[in-house]
């Protein structure tokens, strides 16, 4: 029991950092989707395309950041589902493995 109990806490931590990592991306491609809003629409714009530097529409640079933000929002769902489903287990798990320590001591 006490080792399902140190599996969930791992897969809880690995799960927040996944979360982490989604809210940062997320976070800079709302900051990418603002600064591209106060550009004009002829306004140069490169992307960066391995060790490329390619122009593009700003158009299409907002489409794409418009769906990676739609795909990244669902992700983020995903596992903040995934969070809570990993904090429920431990929580119902925590007061069996106190009975369970308890009766040994």
């Amino acid at each position: 029991m006490f080792l399902r109990y140190q599996q969930l806490q791992q897969q809880l931590q690995l799960v927040q950092a996944r979360k982490r990592q989604i809210q940062l991306e997320l976070a800079e491609v709302e900051n990418a989707l603002k600064e591209l809003e106060k550009l004009g629409d002829d306004a140069p714009i490169y992307k960066s395309v391995g060790s490329l530097l390619i122009r593009v529409d700003k158009a299409s640079v907002m489409k794409e950041l418009e769906d990676r933000r739609e795909f990244l929002n669902l992700r983020l769902k995903s596992v903040e589902r995934e969070e809570e489903r990993a904090q429920q287990q431990l929580e119902e798990l925590e007061p069996k493995l106190r009975r369970a320590l308890g009766a040994r001591g």
